[in-house]
């Protein structure tokens, strides 16, 4: 594969993107378990007061997979990580990153949150006995949006995981084939 110089230009201007937001937003990682902890918490906490159907599946779903704060970044190649704490009731048994990659017609940085409402045992089991799950591999994972939220009630829920995703800070313009994968880490 021949590297150009423009794709050099794209690699290092993508790095610096990711380094600028870093030091501009909180960063991905949290420093300890307990951090993480909270700070999912604390995240958790401002996405139901401002989708109160989030805290109605929350009550439904069998367990909660919070990422507080996702880092992306991208110029024509692009990336973002972040780590959060999959909760059951009001306990956190394990830690998770969320790590991708894409490429296109992209430019810039943001950050933001998102919450997967877990919603039946067998979703759970599929996270918890792969090794890494891939966004769109798996359980079906319905995306809510203002649009589809009007639409949602715990009574027509049928999918086994929904994501919301909050607290977007930053400007990405995206165009691109992106791949998610979510890992077990150890804290």
């Amino acid at each position: 594969m021949k590297i150009t110089r423009r794709g050099i230009l794209a690699i290092g201007m993508t790095s610096a993107l990711a380094s600028t937001t870093l030091g501009i937003t909180k960063t991905a990682a949290a420093a300890t378990a307990a951090d993480l902890d909270r700070t999912a918490q604390e995240s958790l906490q401002m996405l139901f007061r401002t989708h109160p159907l989030a805290q109605d599946l929350s009550h439904r779903a069998k367990a909660v997979l919070v990422f507080p704060n996702i880092v992306k970044a991208g110029l024509v190649f692009g990336g973002s990580y972040g780590e959060g704490v999959l909760e059951e009731g009001t306990h956190v048994i394990d830690y998770y990153n969320s790590v991708s990659g894409s490429w296109g017609l992209q430019a810039g940085a943001q950050s933001y949150g998102y919450a997967v409402f877990l919603m039946t045992d067998e979703a759970l089991s599929y996270l918890k006995k792969s090794n890494g799950w891939e966004i769109g591999v798996g359980p079906t994972i319905v995306v809510v949006d203002e649009g589809a939220a009007k639409n949602l009630s715990t009574s027509t829920m049928k999918d086994s995981a929904y994501a919301f995703i909050f607290d977007q800070q930053g400007l990405m313009a995206s165009l691109s084939i992106e791949g998610t994968k979510i890992s077990r880490i150890r804290r």
